[in-house]
């Protein structure tokens, strides 16, 4: 892809709209959608690296209510011909073509490589790589294992609904709570990983969401590991001009 000059590419993750209540997410999804809005002026793309939603399910003609406001702005950004790419995440692995259909945006069930300008970026949400976490990813192969989903989907959407909202917070593995203090580069999962990978590829970024926490490790090689925090406690971004790549914080007006 390449960017015109005064086009940008932006990028955010970790949304969790619906948590821990709806009004108070409320006033969370407000701030993103006026964030899309100022963003669309001059984006080229647009990545969502997962966790949007705090829980995220389609049945066969049935997704979770709400959301309206930001379904809605996304929709409108594609139909200007603004693409949006979207990575799911360990709150809305669920995704089976709504995306798609509805709103004209690919979706990644994986890390994907991307080349804007002269730059490679690695992009991804985060879950699961890496060393150790091996409670979450034998959780996680237990909820995309096809017979799983199977019997979830027969639940009616009151019920199912309703029991995955309440694990979503509660459950740790699955919420991220443990996730929100800075280990130490040489502890960080997500950068051991970026350096594995590349030890195989030069990648001048590696991006992801899932740690809640803005960071930008150099690694080496004019390599950097970035995380892009959340729309939670930092309502942080990040923007690449077609040079570099930079962290922000959105301020609304």
């Amino acid at each position: 892809m390449q960017i015109p000059k005064g086009k940008k590419i932006y990028f955010a993750s970790d949304n969790h709209l619906g948590a821990p209540t709806q009004k108070e997410s409320l006033v969370r999804e407000k701030k993103f959608v006026n964030w899309l809005d100022t963003i669309s002026q001059d984006a080229e793309a647009i990545f969502l690296l997962g966790d949007l939603f705090d829980f995220w399910f389609e049945y066969k003609s049935v997704v979770p209510k709400g959301f309206t406001r930001t379904l809605g702005k996304l929709a409108e950004i594609t139909d200007r011909g603004i693409p949006v790419y979207y990575f799911v995440g360990n709150h809305d692995l669920w995704m089976q073509g709504y995306f798609e259909e509805e709103l004209n945006i690919p979706v990644f069930h994986q890390p994907k490589e991307f080349r804007f300008n002269d730059k490679t970026f690695f992009i991804g949400h985060g879950d699961g790589l890496g060393p150790g976490d091996k409670g979450y990813k034998r959780m996680k192969k237990l909820f995309t294992n096809p017979v799983a989903k199977w019997f979830f989907r027969w639940l009616h959407p009151d019920l199912g609904v309703r029991l995955a909202q309440y694990l979503s917070v509660k459950n740790k593995l699955i919420s991220g709570d443990e996730d929100i203090t800075f280990l130490g580069e040489d502890k960080e999962w997500l950068v051991q990983y970026s350096k594995r990978k590349l030890e195989q590829k030069h990648r001048d970024y590696f991006v992801f969401g899932h740690r809640h926490l803005p960071l930008e490790i150099p690694l080496g090689d004019d390599s950097h590991y970035i995380n892009l925090g959340d729309w939670i406690h930092y309502y942080t971004y990040a923007v690449f001009d077609g040079v570099s790549m930079e962290l922000k914080t959105f301020e609304q007006s």
